[in-house]
């Protein structure tokens, strides 16, 4: 993992969508199957839109049904980190980006093998950089 990245709102607003500075400074999230990611099929790795760090791969992506990219692993343990969530009357356990903390959406514990994880992201927290067939 690379040096923690620290900005401040403004210059997060300068480099990032609006909808991407909802979603990764302000916690949002966005609707279930409008994201550019849902249904990307795309082989490549998945960076995060706001510091470039790699977060997760194509290959460990799979169709949930819910609406939100999923992925059963990151590409390393180190690139994202969690924490406990607790909002609006719900027990989740959110997911950052370990270099930037920026809110890349939540893991819950009823994924596919092997790892059983879903963790369940939005595509506006991220960036695809393809892989060459």
């Amino acid at each position: 993992m690379a040096d923690k990245i620290t900005k401040t709102d403004e210059e997060w607003q300068a480099a990032l969508t609006p909808e991407q500075f909802h979603v990764t400074r302000e916690k949002g999230t966005e609707r279930a199957f409008t994201g550019a990611y849902h249904d990307e099929k795309r082989s490549g790795v998945y960076h995060c839109v706001a510091c470039g760090q790699p977060l997760f791969d194509a290959d460990h992506k799979f169709d949930s049904g819910t609406g939100w990219p999923s992925y059963f692993q990151p590409v390393a343990p180190d690139m994202v980190e969690t924490e406990d969530d607790n909002k609006f009357g719900m027990r989740r356990t959110e997911v950052h980006c370990s270099r930037c903390d920026s809110h890349l959406g939540h893991v819950f514990p009823d994924g596919p093998a092997p790892t059983g994880q879903r963790y369940c992201i939005n595509s506006a927290s991220l960036r695809l950089e393809e892989r060459d067939a």
